[in-house]
């Protein structure tokens, strides 16, 4: 508009003064400003009154920054971006564009922000020079500019410590990838495979799903039981992909219209994973999903599960039976191996055998006689249990109880003075205990048999680093039946640390079901699932809402999480 000098004067002003916005428009924003304490700038772009481009020309105008515009940030060499690291630049919405003698260009959105300039100075012993760009456009360059980062070589150093164990027990073939020979052609997709399995491996990840779409692959990783989107390389690259992970699982590469299932191990360093490979066809390609067990970096514990003093005495209690069942239920992937294992950890002895029976083998435990069962060659639950009978056991931990023959070797052992562990797949404890009925146990022995049932899920954890008060909306607190003002909430903002998720680790909730008499009675009597409910709440059992509840009050997650892992009345 006009030649007037702006620097200096605040952004709502030089707005107004360009004839972006009108005063009445500015004591809007400033009026929600002081409710919310976002940026100015920010608000008027929520309510529409200003674009993108209207507020970095207004900051370039306030301080005589340029601006600079998505294109030309897109030409920025990979090695300057990388002097940034990729956490800072994703938090902060900054990027490194070029270096010239002592100085560093880079592109910001608030050229005010001194804290990230001063950090810039510290991080790169440069200069800074500010260029001025709109927020959404640095945020798509910072994730296609860092995503190329990560594609090139400079994850060589941490491959370097990784190798690959392909094939199946039988047939094994160790491959560092550092020094495996590959042709140039096939170099790119060796290259892209290293590096998802590395970004898995270091987010702590539990599945790896390589997907393909209509246009392009999307690469997920479950991070904390959430799948979070890593990369989304283009379509070209799917079948070198599928190839490369076929070859390390020792799979058919020529087969592209049946589903696959193979296996290979990775080993670094301090730990060894194994990894389940699945592939099925999808009509846009074959979609591969690997299943990462055993990462080692866990310290298998009963008192870093999540138990709240009071059930682990209960818990305790029973693991330390001489005989009887102990039976932990819940969903794929709530964490019921982990505290079998962890139970197996806390009661092992000199003085015992421990036998486990499993598909697959989850965590190697010292101490205990670990069987996987292979049902290829015929060695399923029953058949090896049959065996081990004759081992002499004193404790025995059955992978899972999905079939009558099953049931009934584990109840049968338990009733001749050994302690059985088991995993059945159930919603609720009682409804744990209807199942095996269904399964076709007879009730004075699945009576008889049970000194435990607990039903567990997993929540999510508030990311200490980001972590704030705030307030939920009536219908929230309704639906968790606490009043407002009876307890503090808590979520994550979200920030580098945990992905911007606003969550980082997790823990366990349980409904423990003591099979005291009362309730034997109501088994031997066939009695149904409400009845024994009914009881086991009148003796104190608390349900698995109620336990994500006492979670919310003490500030570990967040009202979201317990409403997405528990149904009401469970």
């Amino acid at each position: 508009m006009s030649n007037f000098n702006h620097q200096f004067e605040k952004i709502g002003d030089i707005l107004v003064h360009e004839e972006i916005i009108s005063n009445e428009q500015l004591e809007n924003a400033l009026s929600e400003q002081k409710v919310s304490n976002e940026k100015l700038g920010h608000i008027l772009i929520k309510q529409g009154v200003i674009s993108e481009n209207d507020l970095v020309k207004a900051y370039s105008l306030q301080l005589g920054h340029k601006h600079i515009l998505e294109e030309e940030m897109m030409t920025a060499p990979i090695e300057v971006v990388q002097l940034v690291p990729e956490d800072f630049a994703v938090e902060n919405n900054v990027i490194a564009l070029n270096v010239k003698e002592s100085n560093i260009l880079i592109a910001m959105e608030d050229p005010e922000d001194l804290a990230i300039l001063d950090s810039i100075r510290k991080i790169t012993s440069l200069n800074p020079i500010i260029m001025v760009a709109g927020q959404s456009a640095l945020s798509r360059v910072i994730e296609k500019k860092y995503g190329a980062v990560r594609q090139s070589g400079q994850v060589e150093d941490v491959i370097s410590n990784l190798s690959i164990i392909s094939g199946d027990e039988d047939n094994q073939e160790e491959l560092l990838l550092s020094e495996e020979e590959v042709s140039a052609e096939d170099a790119p997709f060796v290259k892209l495979v290293n590096l998802i399995l590395l970004e898995a491996i270091q987010e702590d990840s539990t599945d790896i799903h390589i997907e393909p779409g209509k246009e392009n692959v999307i690469v997920r990783i479950r991070i904390d039981g959430v799948l979070t989107k890593i990369m989304s390389p283009p379509m070209t690259s799917l079948n070198g992909m599928v190839a490369r992970i076929k070859i390390l699982a020792r799979l058919n590469i020529a087969e592209h219209r049946l589903p696959q299932d193979g296996r290979m191990k990775i080993r670094m360093r301090d730990r060894e994973i194994d990894v389940r490979v699945s592939i099925l066809p999808t009509i846009h390609g074959e979609k591969v999903v690997l299943r990462l067990l055993g990462s080692g970096e866990k310290t298998l514990s009963l008192t870093n599960l999540g138990f709240p003093e009071d059930k682990l005495k209960i818990f305790r209690k029973w693991i330390n039976q001489p005989y009887g069942m102990v039976l932990i239920s819940g969903p794929t992937g709530s964490g019921k191996s982990t505290t079998l294992y962890a139970s197996l950890m806390e009661i092992q002895s000199e003085g015992t055998n421990i036998t486990t029976v499993e598909d697959p083998v989850e965590y190697q435990v010292a101490g205990t006689n670990q069987v996987h069962v292979n049902e290829d060659i015929g060695l399923t639950f029953a058949h090896s249990l049959r065996s081990i009978l004759r081992q002499d056991p004193d404790i025995l931990l059955i992978g899972e109880i999905r079939d009558s023959e099953t049931a009934d070797i584990a109840v049968k052992f338990s009733l001749t003075g050994h302690l059985v562990f088991s995993t059945v797949h159930a919603n609720d404890a009682t409804s744990t205990v209807t199942r095996l009925l269904d399964i076709g146990i007879p009730p004075f022995l699945l009576g008889s048999s049970l000194n435990l049932v607990m039903a567990q899920r997993l929540v999510r954890l508030i990311c200490p680093k980001c972590k704030e008060e705030f307030t939920p909306t009536d219908s929230e607190l309704k639906r968790i039946g606490i009043a407002k003002g009876e307890t503090k909430f808590y979520q994550g903002k979200g920030c580098s640390h945990c992905r911007f998720t606003g969550y980082k680790g997790r823990t366990a909730i349980h409904e423990i079901l003591e099979v005291s008499l009362p309730i034997k009675r109501l088994i031997y009597d066939n009695a149904n699932e409400e009845a024994i409910k009914e009881k086991a709440i009148e003796m104190g059992m608390t349900q698995l809402r109620d336990a994500g509840i006492e979670k919310i009050k003490s500030g570990e997650t967040t009202i979201y999480e317990v409403l997405r892992s528990t149904i009401e009345g469970q």
